[in-house]
């Protein structure tokens, strides 16, 4: 039997093409072999997006609408939609209609070989380039060179993922744009392929070129959490390394100038506490001290966070000839004939 197919589309004041974009979802949706779902998860629409859904819903029961307070956020009601999908292979799209449903069937080809992530590409993208296009491609450069998972899209929503690779992916931010990193991460296999994009036809963009700054930010979180997440205490210590290194040059300045920096000799000249490396350094000396604790009291909460949750900082494909523990998510392996 094929896997089941969940499709999440994040809503938010997109009245105009909910009908239109279910219209063109149906029937690519029929013709699969796979069982499928539809999951709106309406972002705290001001427009009649929510009562259009709760039409749709009605008339259609392979569609389901999750309804959040208020506006979250597009990570957000992403997130939510993972959480209450069933489906085997998660694909989330846009609701605007600039991505193409026929493009469906071609991603759900692509998850052969153990292919675990099928990324989608905007290759031709038909969005306004200064203020868009270009400051989404120098992104997704920025992006690939810091988490050294190599996409030219990252923004594209379009996408295919098995479900097993989102269980511990948490979404906070604007961070959806890196769900293929911590699925990379968690040792996924992932491919990219070209999908095709459409001209926006209904309402305004949500985008805005305010939260570049946001994913910048947002890639600083990523890049800390994949190269520090379980040991932080490395991440300051190399600052307070520098700290260190740097107070004692300037303690070493301070002793130079004062013993060959003039002929009134070390113990008769100036006091040291007149030279302005002497107080560098022991500024410098404070700090890195600080930066230490800094690093032993995230130690501390990683710890914390860990062993009060259950978690553990790796991630188990499966297993032979073991018993799972209760409650386990992972695959156990197919035990041995006797």
């Amino acid at each position: 039997m094929k896997p089941s197919v969940s499709v999440i589309i994040p809503v938010f004041n997109e009245e105009d093409s909910l009908r239109p974009l279910w219209d063109a979802l149906k029937p690519v949706l029929n013709a699969l072999e796979n069982q499928w779902e539809v999951i709106f998860c309406d972002d705290g629409s001001a427009d009649k997006s929510a009562d259009i859904l709760e039409e749709l819903a009605q008339e259609n029961s392979g569609i389901k609408v999750v309804f959040l307070r208020r506006n979250f956020g597009q990570t957000a009601a992403m997130d939510a939609g993972f959480k209450h999908a069933s489906g085997d292979i998660l694909i989330p799209m846009d609701a605007d209609l600039q991505n193409d449903p026929q493009d469906i069937p071609v991603l759900l080809e692509e998850m052969v070989d153990g292919v675990d992530v099928v990324k989608g590409w905007r290759k031709f993208r038909k969005d306004p380039y200064w203020t868009k296009t270009l400051p989404s491609q120098i992104a997704n450069r920025i992006i690939s060179r810091t988490t050294g998972v190599r996409l030219h899209d990252y923004g594209c929503t379009l996408s295919a993922y098995r479900k097993e690779v989102l269980q511990e992916v948490h979404l906070y931010g604007e961070m959806h744009r890196f769900i293929p990193v911590y699925a990379h991460w968690a040792g996924a296999k992932l491919k990219e392929i070209a999908v095709r994009h459409h001209p926006r036809k209904f309402g305004v963009s949500k985008y805005t070129l305010g939260k570049t700054f946001r994913v910048i930010l947002d890639l600083a979180t990523v890049r800390f959490l994949n190269a520090y997440s379980t040991k932080p205490l490395y991440f300051f210590g190399r600052f307070a390394a520098s700290v260190f290194t740097l107070a004692f040059f300037s303690g070493v300045t301070t002793l130079f100038k004062k013993g060959f920096g003039g002929a009134e000799g070390f113990w008769t000249g100036p006091p040291l506490y007149t030279d302005p490396f002497f107080f560098l350094s022991i500024f410098l000396g404070i700090s890195g001290v600080q930066v230490i604790l800094f690093g032993l009291l995230a130690e501390l909460n990683v710890r914390t966070y860990y062993e009060s949750q259950g978690k553990r900082p790796y991630v188990v494909r499966s297993t032979r000839n073991l018993e799972l523990p209760f409650g386990s998510n992972e695959k156990p392996g197919i035990p041995c004939a006797e």
